[in-house]
């Protein structure tokens, strides 16, 4: 009986030992660091042998990809100016308009303003907003060597706020995208940028929301993203789905990254909330799966290719829970489908709820938002609803703005990788020899520009396969997996071929 107490007592005596010394080897190293004047004796904790945040590295691999952005804006204004007219001093006014007569005298009027930017390839391609380069006449990027350079704008999209600017050189350091989707409340994050002017600042912060609409903030004023920039007008912003985070963020971090602990690149910092126009606790940033979509779409088309799910919807109430029969709130309320529309062709009517779009759940309308902004037009997708009760998938083909489907209504032409095609017409044809083909109309920034395609260019083969409208050559080049290989004549007769990959 005594030899089973001692050997449970041992048990419990190593058992003690052994959890004192992993305490012990894994507890911080603290250590007396100072003692007051009365005697007091502070402590302080050695960071590297904890699991408190540590930034870093994050701060060290993103803060050379962040760029200055300095732009002018120059415009032409009529200034008043009194004179007297001879004729009408010595013989007075005949026409009796009033004394004395007004001369308009154009003067060119400057402004400067300046925000940030994320430089996202090594061949000089950098994103910003919207905001920051829309109106600008000159743009300045410096980099965080000092090093500056001429930017031109590719292509800007006012609904989400980004823009895509471009600069002549190669080898940049560059952020990495992140999936936007994977961020957790609470998480901590990195905002830098350039505000004030005080170039490269980092400050950090935690995701305090996701999925955020600024029309439930109220107050027209109390969000300017413009105020960021220095400018006092505030533009249509359609797409909301932003994140929100405690980062501190001020006037100039426009444009600036939002990185993770990874240091990578999970939104563009875009406004704060604010009656004074700085900071006070609220900072918005685009989500970088919206603007990574964004970015593509200049890039390869020269324009954003958007779909459209064509319904007005709102926030599902506990009067729609009780009356439909709800299992939660989750989900938006389809008050109007309009005629035509992707909802309309999938079936959608006022009164259902959507719950889901391929199996994402709908939680709010920024959701909603944000999701149907990530894919093009001729994405399918499934659409989950709650109809009377009964929960049914539908299938929907997404169709955009005749704009993004490639229509353009006012010259007949269609959209293709920033470029624009048309059936080739008979004179064309009958000058060049030959029977069918599809006319290069213009060439702007996108995939064709790159691969040496000029105006005037009739596109005779996609793929080895014979094309007639261009309609057959999207829908060949969507297809193709890899590349895409057109062949065809020049508008001078010669025959001549280009490529590009899909990727």
């Amino acid at each position: 009986m005594k030899k089973g107490l001692l050997t449970i007592l041992a048990s419990i005596l190593v058992s003690g030992l052994t959890a004192y010394a992993i305490v012990k080897s894994t507890a911080p190293d603290i250590t007396p660091a100072a003692v007051s004047s009365d005697g007091a004796s502070f402590r302080t904790v050695n960071l590297e042998q904890t699991d408190y945040p540590d930034f870093t590295y994050a701060a060290e691999s993103a803060v050379d990809a962040v760029v200055y952005v300095e732009v002018v804006v120059r415009t032409t204004v009529r200034r008043q100016q009194q004179y007297i007219d001879p004729f009408e001093y010595f013989f007075g006014n005949p026409w009796g308009d009033g004394y004395p007569r007004q001369q308009q005298e154009p003067q060119q009027r400057e402004q400067r303003g300046s925000g940030s930017g994320v430089i996202i390839r090594p061949d000089g391609y950098i994103v910003t907003n919207n905001h920051v380069v829309s109106e600008a006449t000159e743009i300045k990027v410096t980099l965080n060597n000092n090093k500056t350079y001429d930017a031109t704008v590719i292509g800007t999209d006012a609904a989400t706020d980004v823009a895509l600017i471009k600069i002549d050189a190669e080898g940049l350091p560059t952020i990495p995208f992140a999936d936007s989707d994977k961020l957790r409340l609470g998480e901590w994050v990195l905002a830098i940028g350039s505000p004030y002017n005080l170039r490269s600042t980092i400050t950090a912060g935690i995701v305090s929301a996701k999925g955020r609409s600024t029309a439930s903030m109220g107050g027209p004023s109390q969000i300017d993203p413009r105020q960021m920039r220095g400018q006092s007008q505030e533009p249509q912003i359609q797409i909301e789905s932003f994140i929100q985070t405690d980062a501190v963020v001020n006037p100039g971090n426009s444009g600036g990254a939002l990185v993770n602990k990874a240091g990578e690149l999970v939104g563009i910092n875009t406004m704060i909330y604010s009656q004074t126009g700085s900071y006070s606790g609220y900072s918005f940033a685009v989500p970088s799966n919206i603007v990574h979509k964004i970015v593509e779409d200049l890039i390869d088309f020269g324009s954003v290719k958007r779909a459209r799910l064509g319904i007005t919807m709102r926030q599902v109430t506990e009067d729609d829970q009780k009356e439909l029969k709800l299992s939660s709130l989750d989900g938006v309320y389809i008050e109007e489908v309009s005629a035509g529309s992707t909802a309309d062709k999938a079936g959608l009517k006022k009164g259902d709820v959507l719950v889901a779009i391929d199996g994402a759940k709908v939680t709010n309308m920024a959701f909603v938002q944000e999701k149907v902004n990530g894919y093009r037009p001729g994405d399918k997708v499934t659409l989950s609803i709650i109809r009377n009760g009964s929960a049914r998938d539908v299938a929907a083909e997404f169709l955009g703005t005749t704009d993004e489907n490639g229509v353009v209504a006012s010259d007949g032409t269609v959209a293709f990788y920033g470029s624009k095609l048309r059936k080739a017409p008979k004179e064309t044809l009958d000058k060049l020899g030959i029977k069918n083909g599809v006319e290069i109309v213009s060439v702007g920034p996108g995939k064709l520009l790159d691969a040496g395609a000029s105006e005037g260019f009739v596109i005779l083969y996609v793929n080895d396969q014979a094309v007639n409208t261009p309609d057959e050559v999207i829908e060949i080049a969507k297809k193709s997996k890899r590349a895409v290989y057109i062949e065809g004549v020049t508008a001078y007769g010669k025959a001549s071929y280009f490529g590009f990959g899909k990727e």
